[in-house]
């Protein structure tokens, strides 16, 4: 289940925020709900969010996503009461706020970078650039799927076969394939890095798999969802899964 924002900055220019801010923004509207203490239970979070975009009608705009309806729905009933957010030290109107479902389909885009880890222990992100090993980062990626699938729903579930059948990454315009985000926490900077795709396609989606990837497309595939990273869209135009 998913929530748009659509907003309209009141003090001057809006670039890109940082995505620690949009976390805190996230859990500080959800004081006084039963999720008040998601950000400090020690387990997976199961929300990710967008990157921010200008929609059609060019308004600043980003979506928040997770499995959970109880959690999507405690922020649009706290979301819809207000007329202005704030996001760090930007006030920002809120000009529209919608939840919504989105069908699942077989083929899947990222709206924010996915984010693994090669190396945890030393705080080693996978780069494509550099590691050259797309084995590893499915097995990486499908493995990360799967436990928290299992977590969310008390589960043992293994998927049999790829997590994806065909990938294409998408190349920036210095055909640099990585991304480095700056993250700022407390005041200290620190990078993470990860990747953007066109494509994650699945050939064939069985009956008894649609729980699972329906979960992946709202939680978010890969590490740190819920600092923004690892959020999936379907592509329209294709059959649905």
């Amino acid at each position: 289940m998913r929530i748009k924002l659509s907003l309209q900055p009141t003090d001057g220019e809006f670039n890109q925020p940082n995505k620690h801010a949009v976390q805190g923004f996230i859990y500080n509207m959800l004081r006084d709900t039963r999720y008040e203490e998601r950000h400090d239970e020690p387990r997976f979070k199961f929300f990710t969010f967008s990157d921010f975009f200008r929609d059609r009608k060019g308004r600043l705009t980003f979506i928040i996503s997770s499995p959970e309806r109880g959690f999507i729905n405690a922020l649009y009933s706290k979301l819809k009461k207000r007329e202005h957010v704030y996001i760090g030290k930007h006030q920002l109107k809120l000009l529209e706020v919608t939840k919504f479902d989105v069908p699942l389909r077989n083929r899947f885009q990222t709206g924010s970078p996915i984010v693994i880890y090669k190396n945890s222990r030393e705080n080693e992100y996978f780069k494509l650039h550099t590691h050259l090993d797309l084995r590893f980062f499915l097995e990486r990626l499908k493995d990360n799927a799967e436990r928290k699938y299992n977590a969310f729903y008390d589960d043992d579930f293994i998927l049999e076969g790829p997590l994806f059948d065909r990938i294409i990454p998408k190349v920036r315009n210095n055909n640099k394939l990585d991304v480095y985000v700056k993250v700022v926490k407390n005041g200290r900077p620190f990078p993470v890095i990860g990747s953007n795709w066109e494509l994650l396609e699945k050939e064939r989606i069985e009956p008894h798999e649609r729980r699972f990837y329906r979960f992946i497309m709202e939680a978010g595939l890969g590490e740190k969802n819920s600092l923004g990273f690892g959020f999936i869209n379907p592509i329209r135009g294709e059959g649905r899964a």
